[in-house]
């Protein structure tokens, strides 16, 4: 298939390489020409790939019907993409969201479009800067007729059945989601699930970086001599990694950070959020279900900005590792 892909940062440009290794074609825009010009090959489509020096060129090159999926970061650049994007397209072209935009942006998005003649799927991301090689888990929310149209690039972008057993009391053919893909439903609902996904995942992180304090801790002079221990956190995550009941994906990407660094000593422990954190909570309180990890993991990261400790150096880290996110300087 044809897919327009615009924003080639950390995810954008490999995804694109993930599609034309497939034998998708793929036309790509950037606001930094430099990156269009890399990963378009300097112009060569022989990877399937065209450069595009404008959203107008991008449209123009797609054949029709179109489908184009924004990468750029949410708020106002997705916002603004989405509005130029779509004054250049025509009735029956697709624009999907893959970014972390508010799913009630969404259904307001969908709405407008629609009244174009223009669909809109929104497509909840995940894999950060591993899903080149592993595969991105995909939440898409829209109608269903466009979903299934585009389902190739779905199938594509997704880890695909691989090597994981299946889960006991599934048979016959493997699913959409035993594939790493799912239609979640109408609009809004693909980014309202893994928004929830990103609030678990600030809850899991932090469960971690809870746990490796208290291990950095455990020789501190104020306890009784009997009862410290010099542990060595790198050990640890190792071996909880093989037959523990908290081994993860996340446990991984800290045992490679302690690994590199068992001090973590280039973190500070300033911890961002990238939004869909705070829009969990606000679900939980709209919705009125208690959620107290979810909530707490949040409100660290906000008390992570004025005193650092080594569980939030954690937090980087894991950050760092999973989607390629750096530090602000010196926390700012």
């Amino acid at each position: 298939m044809q897919l327009g892909m615009i924003g080639l940062g950390r995810m954008g440009a490999n995804m694109v390489k993930r599609l034309t290794t497939a034998g998708h074609q793929c036309v790509v825009f950037d606001l930094d020409p430099a990156r269009v010009r890399e990963v378009a090959q300097d112009g060569s489509n022989e990877a399937g790939i065209a450069g595009a020096g404008s959203l107008q060129d991008l449209v123009q090159k797609l054949a029709r019907p179109r489908a184009v999926w924004i990468m750029v970061p949410s708020g106002d650049p997705t916002e603004k993409t989405v509005d130029d994007l779509a004054a250049l397209m025509e009735d029956g072209d697709t624009i999907i969201d893959g970014g972390n935009s508010y799913y009630k942006d969404d259904v307001r998005r969908a709405k407008k479009l629609k009244e174009q003649g223009i669909h809109y799927l929104d497509a909840g991301t995940s894999g950060g800067v591993w899903g080149v090689e592993r595969g991105y888990c995909l939440m898409v929310g829209g109608e269903p007729e466009v979903f299934n149209r585009l389902e190739p690039i779905f199938a594509t972008l997704a880890p695909g059945v691989g090597s994981i057993d299946r889960t006991r009391g599934r048979s016959g053919e493997p699913t959409r989601a035993e594939k790493g893909y799912i239609h979640a439903g109408p609009n809004g609902a693909g980014h309202f699930v893994k928004m929830i996904h990103n609030g678990i995942e600030y809850g899991l992180m932090e469960a971690f970086a809870e746990g490796f304090d208290i291990f950095k801790n455990a020789n501190s002079h104020e306890l009784a001599p009997e009862y410290r221990y010099d542990l060595d956190v790198s050990e640890i995550a190792e071996v909880w990694r093989r037959g523990s009941v908290v081994a993860s994906w996340l446990l991984d990407l800290l045992a490679i950070s302690l690994t590199e660094s068992p001090d973590l000593h280039e973190f500070t422990g300033f911890v961002h959020d990238s939004g869909e954190g705070r829009w969990t909570v606000l679900a939980a309180i709209e919705e009125a279900v208690p959620a107290d990890v979810l909530t707490s993991s949040l409100y660290t990261r906000f008390r992570s900005r004025q005193d650092h400790t080594f569980g939030e150096k954690v937090l980087s880290a894991m950050r760092k590792q999973f989607g390629g996110h750096m530090e602000r300087p010196s926390g700012g």
